[in-house]
């Protein structure tokens, strides 16, 4: 049976180039970076050596990365770390709704702790407005994040402009880029973020290895303590094969990034044939400024874990939802403040290509999909208009 997969948003094969770079720190450079012998010098000049390479992915300083151990840590960090940090000088956060769990659930932490969060609205494709982003700022905001693109629906945000809006009002932005590092260009310097998340595993790295992009002179309070490593920042024994492995994905990401961008979204733009070969198949996210190889849908009538169970026993391996909440077994929430509602949320389906991903896999997936769709409303216990907010069963979403 053919194997297509089609969920590199959730993570992606190890390139086995990286994964060359990184064994001999399993067995033979095995030191401990803190060691002064020289199995412990040739680890911190491979945790070093990766710091360049992944600063050099978003065009930052080197001293300016933190090693994590995955992109959630590096939210919780961001959020967290400079919540504390600069309480004493007010304690409103802005996020958007459209962010990560690793956010979200930061942002409720300091609910808890005293803290006021305005959880931003998006419009229809998923885009927050700068303007309501300037509305929402009163004086003891000290924290923004807006995610740099939605790992569910593929849009990308105006990063820049509301980066420009919270510099004017000296508030600290941080940007979640786990769907975007290593996939789309970035330059900090560009974005004006102050904090800039990242996850190895989205651009071909190891998993288990993360970063958080953290301004020169910025002050944030760790998430761990312990030891001095990562500049006091981040205590703990380095994961010095994932750091490693995770610079040399960034440097293949880089000297990559054009091709690999040329070829997701001709893919991309062939499997949106699925909107006119299936009856009320939506697009969700917007139309044009989204990632590359991302391609989101709502299927009236079906729910996505069903649709997922097919595609599963025919080799075809996608998403419903994000990574983290496909077996919530509940509408999403992002699908949710776009507007969508709640029986159509129900009904979504995400494929997210990769750089090996070929013409084949998508005329495959155009094939099957249909029938998929097809058998599983042959049997639906739903008529039309379940879950759907409109006359005569009509979806209300962006066609």
């Amino acid at each position: 049976m053919r194997k297509c997969y089609f969920d590199h948003v959730a993570t992606n094969p190890l390139d086995s180039r990286v994964l060359d770079e990184m064994m001999p720190y399993f067995k033979e450079e095995f030191g401990n970076p803190l060691s002064m012998y020289e199995l412990g010098s040739k680890a911190k000049e491979a945790i070093d050596n990766a710091r360049v390479q992944v600063a050099s992915l978003i065009g930052s300083k080197a001293s300016e990365i933190v090693f994590t151990a995955s992109g959630a840590e590096a939210n919780n960090f961001a959020l967290r770390g400079i919540a504390l940090a600069r309480q004493n000088e007010g304690k409103h956060v802005i996020v958007s709704k459209m962010e990560h769990h690793s956010i979200l659930n930061s942002a409720r932490f300091l609910e808890k702790m005293g803290f006021v969060v305005t959880y931003l609205p998006v419009d229809k494709h998923g885009v927050v407005d700068p303007d309501t982003v300037k509305r929402a700022i009163i004086k003891d905001t000290t924290l923004i994040s807006v995610t740099h693109a939605s790992s569910e629906v593929g849009t990308i945000e105006p990063i820049k402009e509301i980066a420009a809006i919270a510099r004017e009002k000296k508030i600290i932005f941080h940007t979640d880029a786990v769907a975007t590092a290593g996939n789309i260009p970035i330059n900090i310097k560009d974005l004006g973020v102050d904090l800039l998340s990242m996850a190895a595993h989205q651009f071909y790295g190891p998993k288990g290895a993360g970063a958080l992009y953290v301004r020169e002179g910025l002050r944030i309070v760790p998430l761990i303590y312990g030891g001095i490593q990562e500049n006091g920042r981040r205590a703990g024994t380095e994961n010095v094969p994932a750091i490693a492995g995770m610079g040399k994905a960034a440097e293949f990401a880089v000297n990559e990034m054009n091709s690999r961008i040329e070829h997701g979204r001709r893919l991309r733009d062939k499997l949106l044939k699925i909107k006119s070969s299936a009856e009320n198949v939506h697009l969700t996210g917007h139309p044009e400024n989204r990632l590359p190889g991302h391609a989101s849908f709502c299927v009236e009538f079906i729910e996505g874990e069903a649709m997922l169970l097919l595609l599963s026993a025919k080799g075809v391996y996608a998403a419903s939802g994000s990574a983290c909440s496909s077996k919530a077994l509940k509408a999403s929430p992002v699908l949710l403040s776009m507007g969508i509602p709640s029986g159509l949320a129900q009904g979504s389906i995400v494929f997210t290509l990769g750089k090996d991903n070929t013409d084949d896999d998508i005329e495959y997936l155009l094939a099957e999909f249909p029938q998929v769709i097809k058998r599983l409303r042959e049997i639906s216990p739903y008529g039309k208009g379940w879950g759907i907010e409109g006359e005569g069963g009509q979806c209300i979403v962006q066609k």
